[in-house]
């Protein structure tokens, strides 16, 4: 074999070796890649409790409980809904019929939330959510979504 060929070979093996260890790794974090699930999705998957996750959606209308510095709310996507709870300040954006990201450990009442995050302005939703609410059949184009009239 030539030096020339040698190094080839060299080279090919080496770029088999790194696309492995790239797709082991994709492999073992296709669950945690995503930004967020939403309510449906996390029912479909039926997750044990003790799992963390990142649940996006709208907040339920009327379901926003405070006691204290406790908060209970719903997060729906329109078709299924996650009970959240948070002990702490929540963010000033926080409404209902907003989006909002939680994340959190799911238990047997739903998700307890570590971190809840709102949306910055009454137009903006995260991609992510609005993808998850097109997908659940509830994103209207033009709808305000805060019930906001511009």
């Amino acid at each position: 074999m030539t030096r020339k060929k040698k190094r080839l070979t060299l080279i090919i093996a080496a770029m088999a070796v790194l696309g492995t260890a790239l797709g082991l790794v994709l492999y073992a974090l296709r669950d945690n890649i995503v930004f967020f699930y939403g309510p449906s999705e996390i029912v479909a998957k039926d997750l044990p409790p003790g799992t963390r996750v990142r649940i996006g959606g709208l907040v339920k209308k009327g379901s926003v409980v405070h006691e204290g510095q406790d908060v209970r709310f719903a997060v729906t996507d329109g078709k299924h809904e996650i009970a959240v709870s948070y002990d702490g300040a929540l963010p000033d954006l926080f409404r209902e019929g907003q989006g909002v990201v939680a994340e959190g450990v799911l238990n047997a009442g739903g998700l307890k939330a570590s971190e809840v995050l709102a949306k910055h302005d009454e137009r903006y939703m995260p991609k992510e959510v609005v993808d998850a609410l097109k997908k659940s059949g509830r994103w209207q184009e033009n709808a305000d979504m805060g019930g906001n009239a511009q």
